[in-house]
C-alpha cells in the first residue's frame, strides 16, 4: 500500500489552506485507487516551536509527533500559500525540522495565492531538493483572483482537476519506484 501525505503548510488565523487541502484530499480519494492510501495532515495540528529556539516539552512531543507523522508516507503533496513571493515561515520551519523522514521521497505542489503560489512552490523546489525530495513536474496553482471569491470562499475552475491528476499520478509513480531505492539503502 502506498501512504500519500496531504500537508497543508498554512497556520494562519482565517487561511484557504483548509479548503484548498480539504479539495485536494477529495479530489484524491475520488480516484478509487485500490493501493494507494491518502492522509490529510494539517501542520496546524502541531505546535512547533522555531528550529534551534527555546522549546516547552509539550512542543517536542509535536515535534516527535510531526517527525513521526511526515516519516509515515511514501511522498507528499504540499499544499503551500504564498506569502511574500515564497512560502510561509511556519511551513519552512516545520520542514526545517526533517532529514531522513523525506529522503529519497516524491512530492507535488498544490499552491495559492495572488500569483497561484508559484514562487512558493518555486521556493519550496529548491529548498527540498537539498533534502533529497524529489518534486514532480506538474504542480496545481489556484488564483485568490479567479478560484476564491472575494478572496476567502474556495470554488475552484474544473480544469485545474486536470493538473490535480498529473500531479497525483507522477507523484505515485515517483514514490514507487523511490521506495525501491529506500528499501535498499
Amino acid at each position: 500500500m502506498m501512504k500519500i501525505g496531504i500537508i497543508v503548510g498554512s497556520v494562519r488565523e482565517g487561511r484557504n489552506g483548509s479548503a484548498v487541502g480539504k479539495w485536494m484530499y477529495d479530489f484524491a480519494i475520488s480516484r478509487k485507487e485500490e493501493d494507494v492510501e491518502y492522509e490529510l495532515v494539517d501542520l496546524k495540528d502541531y505546535n512547533l516551536p522555531f528550529l534551534g529556539g527555546p522549546a516547552t516539552e509539550e512542543q517536542m512531543a509535536a515535534v516527535g509527533a510531526w517527525l513521526g507523522k511526515i516519516a509515515s508516507f511514501d511522498g507528499y503533496v504540499f499544499v503551500a500559500p504564498e506569502y511574500n513571493r515564497s512560502v510561509g515561515g511556519a511551513f519552512k520551519n516545520a520542514l526545517d525540522y526533517l532529514d531522513g523522514e523525506i529522503r529519497n521521497k516524491a512530492v507535488g505542489y498544490v499552491g495559492y495565492g495572488g500569483l497561484g503560489g508559484s514562487f512558493a512552490i518555486q521556493s519550496l523546489r529548491g529548498i527540498n531538493a537539498e533534502r533529497s525530495l524529489a518534486s514532480v513536474r506538474t504542480m496545481v496553482s489556484f488564483s485568490l483572483m479567479t478560484d476564491f471569491e472575494d478572496f476567502s470562499v474556495f470554488k475552484p475552475a474544473p480544469y485545474h482537476e486536470v493538473n490535480a491528476n498529473a500531479m497525483l499520478d507522477e507523484v505515485i509513480l515517483w514514490s514507487k519506484a523511490f521506495k525501491t531505492i529506500r528499501k535498499v539503502s
